[in-house]
């Protein structure tokens, strides 16, 4: 495998990890902020959008 395409891929996987974290900590409401949520969501977006880019 090339290494671009390794990257492209650990990218689109934090991506798609930080959405799937953000939706299973919403079942627990008191265990973290909507900060917490808001950062999760930030960096897997900020990490498919330089797959994207690539």
């Amino acid at each position: 495998m090339d290494v671009n395409m390794i990257v492209q891929l650990v990218f689109k996987a934090v991506g798609m990890g930080m959405g799937i974290v953000s939706v299973v900590l919403g079942f627990f409401p008191n265990e973290t902020s909507v900060k917490t949520h808001i950062t999760l969501l930030g960096i897997g977006l900020a990490a498919l959008g330089i797959a994207s880019l690539m």
